[in-house]
């Protein structure tokens, strides 16, 4: 059992125990559904929060080597975290199990992300993005296998082995395909870090494998309507947005910028033109235009929902108690342990549901938290795009998604905003990190 325990009294070798732990955390997230599914169906309720034991060791590890600093994040995050379980145990719902659920969002997986910071470097995040660019290949193979099956097939099987299914409804008699994931969120979620390393591929190809990048560049324009989600093709043109303004900071920009062109059209055309994604474009259409006529466009996808959850959060205040309902009773877990049931107890917007459980003073620093940690990495990932790094600019748009205001409710979209975040952090070089974005030390 010694041997397994990294020895703290050299950093180096503690460190390397800790980024295989990092490793580890990034295949559950992406697995952690099959084996709740498929491979240990009757172990899906533990399996539901597998990351938290590993995070807690991971945490421990790197805090009892010096490498995790305590920094102005971590201490008010945490300091509001606790009084938000002492007025939840004294005020609130007062279940002691639901409180520790919703409490380990913000005391155990937030600080993760500067230990990920800590430990991985620039190197670190290109092999991952390598990794997701392989892993696309058999991903979309999965998600059109669930899309033509009936929701009974194996493939199809729901967590815990359910044979309803867990696909969740599309369009024209087809559903939305969760591949490995739990939820057809995590689906979502996956390709839409993949476009992020796609596009970051483009702009380093000499660091990829072509044939690798090409085929992952198809897997990804092929998912999107398969997978009949109108927040991945609305979140792919974000990304290019950042992708341009990164190309303008590369040499011969017209020139690049006019080979991505045409290659994008060409695969696009290709795309098109195969038969098993023609239905499944026809499927996403009729899910756009009917989303469209009862949500809005782009307004109704992106700025009602993402600029509308403030405004939302503070008008529902009138009925929510000054400390909240308590930590994790806005959970679907929170509810099944309240009531037995899944449901929505406060609401399902993030920052409505922050405040509901905190209340009006705890929750808003949270948030506050949240924007401020945004806002930071916004502008020195800018300045690292101008001193010629562009992953952390590539990655701040999946960033910007997932954490302000991204549904950390959920074990696998908190899995992914804190693990992009982390990577963030990680991808800039020392010295843009010592002189402009002193995170790991201070606010």
């Amino acid at each position: 059992m010694s041997k397994l325990i990294p020895n703290n009294r050299n950093s180096n070798n503690t460190k390397l125990w800790l980024k295989r732990g990092v490793w580890l955390y990034f295949y559950l997230l992406l697995f952690e559904g099959a084996l709740r599914k498929w491979v240990l169906p009757s172990l899906s309720d533990a399996l539901l929060v597998v990351r938290d034991p590993l995070v807690i060791l991971l945490l421990f590890f790197a805090w009892k080597a010096n490498i995790l600093k305590i920094n102005s994040y971590i201490k008010v995050m945490s300091a509001i975290s606790l009084l938000a379980v002492i007025t939840t145990l004294f005020t609130g719902h007062q279940n002691i199990f639901v409180t520790i659920y919703g409490a380990r969002i913000l005391l155990i997986q937030f600080p993760f992300v500067f230990v990920i910071g800590s430990v991985f470097n620039r190197e670190d995040v290109l092999l991952l993005g390598k990794h997701l660019l392989y892993i696309a290949i058999p991903m979309t193979i999965l998600i059109a296998l669930q899309f033509y099956s009936p929701q009974s097939a194996w493939v199809n099987r729901g967590v815990g082995g359910n044979m309803e299914g867990a696909g969740f409804p599309g369009a024209m008699g087809y559903f939305r395909p969760p591949g490995t994931f739990s939820f057809t969120s995590g689906n979502t979620l996956f390709y839409q870090l993949l476009s992020c390393f796609v596009l970051i591929y483009w702009l380093s190809a000499k660091y990829i494998n072509k044939i690798v990048l090409v085929a992952a560049t198809l897997c990804l324009v092929i998912a999107i309507p398969l997978s009949i989600s109108r927040a991945l093709f609305f979140s792919i043109f974000i990304f290019l947005l950042f992708y341009l303004t990164a190309l303008y900071f590369k040499p011969n920009f017209l020139k690049k910028l006019t080979v991505f062109l045409i290659f994008i059209v060409l695969v696009g055309f290709i795309a098109l033109n195969l038969e098993f994604v023609g239905t499944a474009t026809e499927a996403f259409s009729s899910r756009f235009e009917s989303a469209s006529e009862t949500e809005g466009g782009l307004e109704g996808t992106l700025v009602n929902r993402y600029l509308g959850g403030f405004i939302k959060a503070i008008s529902n205040t009138a009925d929510t108690p000054f400390f909240g309902h308590g930590l994790g009773m806005g959970t679907n877990v929170g509810s099944q342990l309240l009531t037995g049931g899944r449901a929505f107890l406060i609401d399902e917007e993030e920052w409505a549901r922050t405040i509901g459980e905190m209340g009006l003073l705890l929750g808003l620093g949270v948030i506050l938290i949240r924007v401020v940690l945004s806002i930071r990495l916004s502008l020195s990932s800018f300045k690292a795009l101008k001193h010629q790094n562009h992953i952390p600019w590539m990655l701040l748009g999946f960033v910007l998604l997932n954490v302000p205001q991204g549904q950390w409710q959920f074990p696998t979209n908190l899995g992914f905003a804190i693990f992009s975040t982390g990577i963030l952090l990680a991808s800039f070089n020392q010295k843009i990190m010592e002189k402009q974005f002193p995170l790991q030390s201070r606010l």
